[in-house]
């Protein structure tokens, strides 16, 4: 390392001011910051709150992704090689075949090894797509504003493909978080200033733009020519008894899904990271999970003989489709979320309520946590003002007394 340290203070001159690549610096600071920490130290008089700066915090949340980003790779490779199996296949025709054939892995389900590569053969091009692309919009934005690269993208960039099928296109992986890092992000100023989460912005944006591609029973496994619907599609269609797997397999998330929303035992183990390391809130994590418990109750008491999804019980509902990863990982985005204690959980509620009035009243939509955060993210502005002019209203009260 101390050669890589060498070598960036040797060009250092050459992208400062005054360089031949002044103009460029951002991009060498990125590099230079992601490989250590920052060389500058504050000098006169400060107050520091506590050790967590951006850097730190973005890497806490890569890190408690692991759990989440290891388990999709997995279980896009074992749906696939779960197929394969009962087809009595053992060659694939496409560069992903070439490279097992070239590893010596079969696709068998009951390997680890070859659920886990094969997974993975999926998922890291969606992500080096993800972030050459959306890296590339956020070096042109720093070096046309002359400001530093920040460390927020790392998270987006990580949280975005986790959100998507295997089989969507490359193309508009790239078209999505594009749009998502412009519109979302950059137009408001960059990071910390963004008022929606970029990565459900991204999401949302091919979900309306190209439906077919990341919605409806034919994406959701990786193999050609073969449908499986969601759960969340099975119970809206026929209700709980129509899913195939029980309680257990979808709170392990060995079902199909999104690439990374499937478990909520791995969503839980980064929820644990997040709380420990006070990176996420815990108070909005609650309040999403107490309102759905409850709203999810009050529809199963109302019930209906026409919509399946009446009858679909509180434990059903926290551990089918996105609801536990975006709980955890999406609603806490510190930057688009309620920023008080107690908005904290009015803005979880808010989240609770509105994923499961999605689901259950809109059917041909079964999915709600994505519009659900997107939602709240609008209120989350307001729903602060309103609680810190409850706070001054009662300290003005209490002083005239």
């Amino acid at each position: 390392m101390k050669a890589l340290r060498d070598f960036l203070d040797q060009i250092h001159p050459t992208f400062s001011k005054g360089g031949k690549l002044e103009k460029l610096y951002p991009l060498y600071e990125a590099l230079d910051t992601f490989a250590y920490t920052p060389g500058e130290v504050t000098e006169g008089k400060t107050h520091v709150r506590d050790g967590m700066d951006l850097k730190r915090l973005m890497v806490t949340v890569v890190i408690a992704l692991i759990p989440v980003t290891l388990m999709a790779m997995w279980n896009t490779g074992y749906q696939a090689n779960l197929v394969l199996a009962s087809k009595g296949l053992t060659t694939v025709e496409d560069w992903r075949g070439a490279a097992m054939a070239a590893m010596g892995l079969a696709f068998d389900p009951n390997s680890f090894l070859s659920n886990f590569v094969y997974g993975a053969l999926f998922f890291l091009p969606v992500y080096i797509v993800t972030m050459t692309a959306g890296g590339i919009v956020e070096g042109i934005f720093a070096t046309v504003r002359k400001h530093e690269i920040n460390e927020g993208f790392l998270v987006s960039g990580l949280l975005y493909p986790l959100t998507l099928p295997a089989t969507i296109p490359l193309w508009q992986v790239a078209l999505g978080i594009i749009f998502g890092v412009i519109f979302a992000k950059e137009v408001f100023g960059g990071t910390g200033k963004n008022f929606l989460n970029v990565a459900l912005c991204s999401r949302a944006f091919l979900y309306f733009a190209y439906p077919a591609e990341i919605s409806g029973d034919a994406v959701w496994v990786a193999v050609d020519g073969y449908t499986a619907a969601t759960s969340l599609g099975l119970a809206a269609a026929e209700g709980v008894s129509a899913i195939p797997f029980t309680l257990n397999q979808a709170f392990m998330g060995n079902i199909t899904g999104s690439m990374g929303e499937t478990s909520v035992l791995a969503s839980l183990i980064g929820a644990v990271i997040l709380i420990v390391t006070k990176t996420g809130s815990w108070r909005i994590m609650l309040g999403v999970v107490v309102s759905a418990v409850l709203t999810a109750l009050l529809f199963n008491q109302i019930g209906s003989t026409t919509n399946p999804m009446f009858g679909v019980g509180p434990l059903w509902h926290l551990c089918l489709g996105g609801f536990a990863f975006g709980t955890v990982f999406m609603a806490t985005d510190p930057v688009s979320a309620s920023m008080t204690s107690t908005g904290k959980y009015f803005y979880g509620a808010l989240i609770g309520v509105m994923t499961i009035l999605v689901r259950v009243v809109n059917p041909a939509y079964p999915e709600g946590i994505m519009l659900a955060i997107l939602f709240a993210n609008l209120f989350a502005p307001l729903i602060d003002y309103f609680v810190v002019e409850a706070n001054i209203k009662r300290r003005a009260l209490r002083h005239e007394h």
